[in-house]
Formats: C-alpha cells, structure tokens, sequence
C-alpha cells in the first residue's frame, strides 16, 4: 500500500520502521557510512526552509494485526523550491526489482508535474544501485562531486595545528558554534555571494543574503542539525574573508558534513582555505567528543580545495551524482496514455 505520508502526524512506530528501512540500504549500498538514529528524525523530514515544501509518500506491509501498522518498506519524498523539485527515494532491499521504486517515482512525478515544475532534480550515490535505476527511467547526469571522508583517529593534531596557525598577517580566526555573531551576518552572506553566479547545476542552493542566511540557521537547528563555523576576518576592514561551515546531525552524531568553505577572491593567497579548516578540526574535537569522521563534497574541478583537503587527510570515498529529467516526459515515459 502506498499512501501520502506526514511526518509531523506520523505514529513512532512509523518512524521507527522509516529509520530501519533507511538503515538497511545504507547497510546494502554504502556499508561504511554510519547508521542513523531516531533523535530529531522527525523534524529533520518536516522542517523546510520558508518558501519551500516537502511532500512525502510511504509503501507499508500490510499490518501484522490490528493494533500493529505494517513495515514501511519504501519511501519517497520530493522538495519543492525554486523552479524544480528534487526527490529522495528509499526502497528496502528485500523489495527491490518489484516495481516499488518506479511506482514511488510516479507518484511523486505527477504531484510536481500538477504543481507546475518542469523538472525533477535526484542526487544519487555512485557505484550503487540507484545509478542504473535513475537511468533506466530517463534521468541524465548533470553535475558530479567526489565525496571524501577524514578519519578523525588518523590525524596528526601537532600538524594540523601548524596549519591552523599558517595565517597570513593581518587576518584572525574565529570560531563561531551555532552561526556567525549577528553583526558579521551581512559580510558572512557577502563572503557566500563569492560563488552565486557559478552555474554548477548544484541542488543544495546556498544562502546569499543575511535574511535567508538566518533562516537556513534556524532551519538547521530545528532539523536537530547543529552548525560550526570558523572565519577569517580582515583586521583592517572588518570584513569576513573566508568561511567554512560544518554541520553535526543528531540522526548521525559520529559523521559530520562539510557545508560550504569560501574565500573571497580578493583576500585569496594568504592560507586562509587551509587555516579555517585546520581550526574547524581543531574545535571540533573537545566540541563534539563522539565526532568520529568529517564528510565532505567537491567538484571535480575543484583542484586547489581537493589539494587542501588532501592535506587535512581526507580520502575520496565515491562520486556523488546530480541527475535530472523533464517531468512531463518522466511521466509519460512512467505512466503513458491508454
């Protein structure tokens, strides 16, 4: 049975079949990653960013008894925002190859399609089964990354401090756990504007001036999702030179998310990429003691962060993949008239 599904009215025991199935594909398909765990599960599938929307469905069992819902088996939900919407399906994996996942993909499909969106955007996770499956139903790859991973028990904290320490004069750092300070909001957006007009195809959009940057903050938070930052500030102007942001979920504590790191052109050529991420690091050691592993995303293109990325330790894990399709074509292609 496949029915829309809220998670905000969403019984625990639903939740709780969601995360096993979650877990079970990521047991499947990227076996090193760390298993989720129920903590804010909710609210990280509810909450959105003002001005977007999140529909979602799930396929359950038939119920065991009468007092007893029936497993979730698959899940599928799609994020509305900006000109396209972007998907996320899950599918146990005793239930693949039954139709389940394409019958998920239809649904979700024709909700954007009536919603008036002309595309559907999908990120999926090289070598495992979902590549061949977005392909199958028409998606093209847009846009790769490479995604690198840093064992924590591997670094050389006397080194890494070095680093952070490798500041070009007339700059500081500063750590910054939960946001920037309020009266650096408008040249920490500034700083994120650097990269506005780098048409890379990315679906996870940043934030680029102080209103939405306070609401991207506030969503984290409500999501369970807790921010670190670290900048670079210009001592003569004042400004924020350099950024990096760094995110700690509760649903996967021991594995945190590299968000965004930026400098801005003009201050480039004085250590700051490397030193605000050596100090992120550094931080978050006696910030979050059970932080096992750092992930990472970079485009391919990305030479002079995978070379400093490469420095700090970090090892390339996998691609990671944007694909995306015309969503009345998806549909006809799913669904073609009788």
């Amino acid at each position: 049975m496949v029915r829309e599904w809220d998670p905000r009215t969403a019984s625990s025991a639903e939740i709780a079949s969601l995360l096993s199935t979650l877990n079970a594909v990521l047991a499947a398909d990227l076996p090193q990653d760390p298993p989720w765990r129920e903590t804010s599960l909710r609210e990280y599938l509810a909450e959105v960013m003002p001005g977007e929307r999140r529909i979602s469905w799930i396929a359950q069992a038939e119920p065991t008894g009468p007092d007893e819902p029936g497993a979730v088996l698959g899940q599928v939900h799609v994020l509305l925002l900006g000109d396209i919407g972007v998907i996320e399906v899950l599918v146990h994996p005793s239930v693949r190859r039954t139709g389940l996942g394409r019958d998920l993909v239809l649904r979700a499909a024709r909700r954007v399609y009536q919603e008036g969106f002309q595309s559907i955007g999908v990120e999926v996770v090289g070598d495992t089964p979902a590549v061949g499956f977005y392909e199958s139903l028409g998606f093209t790859r847009e846009y790769v990354e490479t995604r690198s991973v840093l064992d924590l028990a591997t670094v050389d904290w006397a080194e890494l401090t070095e680093m952070a320490n490798g500041l070009g004069s007339g700059y500081h750092l500063e750590f910054c756990p939960g946001g920037p300070p309020d009266d650096l909001i408008e040249s920490y957006a500034r700083a994120k504007a650097e990269v506005r007009d780098v048409d890379d195809g990315e679906l996870r959009p940043s934030s680029y001036d102080p209103e939405r940057l306070r609401d991207s903050l506030n969503t984290l938070h409500r999501r369970g999702m807790k921010p670190y930052i670290v900048l670079a500030q210009h001592e003569q102007s004042g400004e924020v030179a350099g950024l990096t942001e760094v995110v700690v979920p509760a649903q996967h504590p021991t594995r945190a998310d590299q968000y965004d790191t930026i400098v801005v052109q003009s201050h480039r050529g004085y250590g700051i990429d490397r030193a605000i991420k050596a100090r992120m690091l550094l931080e978050l050691r006696s910030a979050e003691p059970e932080l096992a592993e750092v992930q990472t995303w970079n485009a391919q293109a990305n030479e002079a962060m995978l070379k400093v990325n490469a420095e700090l330790g970090y090892r390339p894990d996998r691609d990671w993949c944007e694909y995306s399709v015309d969503v009345a074509e998806l549909v006809h292609r799913l669904d073609p008239p009788r």
